[in-house]
């Protein structure tokens, strides 16, 4: 069995609100620490209608609290909204908080529009920062602390174990290069999902955090009794990843029978195509699937995410989905 972990968007479900979504997320993770996730990651996002999960440093605090041994943490922050300091402060209290629990994994994408660029403040220069800037706040988080005489307090010396997101093959490489673990964000991108794990492991260069590479691979899962209704409840992430690609986001839709009615045939082909690498159905299904990927990519580690309107049912697709891979 490979460790496997789940991360959440904190969805707002059609006809609820972020509060909602944030009890949701509270009572999912809960759950997971139950049923034997390794991890619980939380991913930022802004102006994003159905996602309330965009100060993602204060919900990863609420799951802290709420859990007691399960690993949080963001997959991930979006770095170049940010000044590595802050970051560096921000995890570095939580860390302080929840000794030995916290995660920090960097995304280089800005995770949003111009508009919602600059409204972040973001400096909007043409080069690419992000290297620097990982090794940055790598520095502050350090025993030695940042350049210059300037301390993350808190921050420096807690060592907040640092992952580079990524779904093309700038991340692996980067990974590889700083000796860094690697998660791939397959359950979206997948079609470099190979390539970008051959870079990775190829390159890899030992480090003081890692002796070898270490990659996870995300995937979606729909878990329910049968495949008939994995089928339905996995329509509202379809509606929503199709709002999503026609420019019109919005809430978690509520499930459909028959999605292809709600879709047009070419955006439907797109999601199916974005959504591939996942595992919907009833178990024997789902562990046949989640068995084919894990065979051929090989991962270290896997890491499910899936949103389902109504939370009852997806708690229980994702303590399906843990029976699923402990078995395996």
């Amino acid at each position: 069995m490979i460790p496997f972990s789940l991360l959440d968007l904190s969805p707002i479900p059609e006809g609820q609100t972020a509060r909602h979504a944030i009890e949701n997320t509270v009572e999912l993770a809960q759950a997971a620490e139950c049923a034997g996730y390794t991890r619980y990651w939380l991913a930022e996002h802004h102006n994003m209608p159905g996602i309330a999960s965009a100060a993602t440093a204060l919900v990863i605090a609420k799951v802290a609290a709420a859990t007691t041994s399960l690993r949080v943490g963001a997959g991930g922050i979006m770095l170049p909204n940010h000044a590595p300091l802050v970051i560096a402060e921000q995890f570095g209290t939580l860390a302080m908080l929840y000794p030995d629990r916290i995660d920090l994994g960097l995304g280089r994408a800005p995770g949003s529009d111009m508009a919602t660029a600059r409204a972040l403040r973001r400096h909007m220069a043409p080069e690419d920062s992000f290297p620097q800037d990982v090794q940055e706040l790598i520095g502050y988080l350090s025993k030695g602390g940042g350049e210059h005489g300037v301390q993350a307090v808190p921050g420096q010396g807690t060592e907040v174990p640092i992952w580079i997101l990524g779904s093309s093959l700038f991340g692996a490489q980067l990974a590889a290069y700083l000796g860094l673990p690697y998660a791939f964000a397959s359950h979206f991108a997948p079609d470099m999902l190979g390539q970008a794990l051959h870079i990775y492991r190829d390159t890899f260069q030992p480090s003081k955090y890692l002796d070898a590479p270490h990659a996870m691979l995300a995937s979606g899962v729909c878990v329910a009794p049968t495949d008939e209704e994995a089928q339905v409840l996995r329509s509202s992430q379809i509606l929503a990843f199709a709002n999503l690609r026609t420019g019109n986001p919005g809430p978690l839709p509520c499930p459909v029978e028959r999605v292809e009615d709600h879709v047009p045939p070419v955006v439907l082909q797109q999601v199916q195509h974005a959504l591939s690498c996942s595992a919907t159905g009833a178990p024997e299904t789902v562990q046949a699937r989640l068995s084919e990927i894990i065979a051929h990519y090989q991962p270290d580690e896997i890491m499910l995410t899936g949103a389902i309107h109504d939370n009852s049912a997806r708690i229980r697709s994702f303590e399906l989905a843990a029976e699923v891979l402990t078995a395996l």
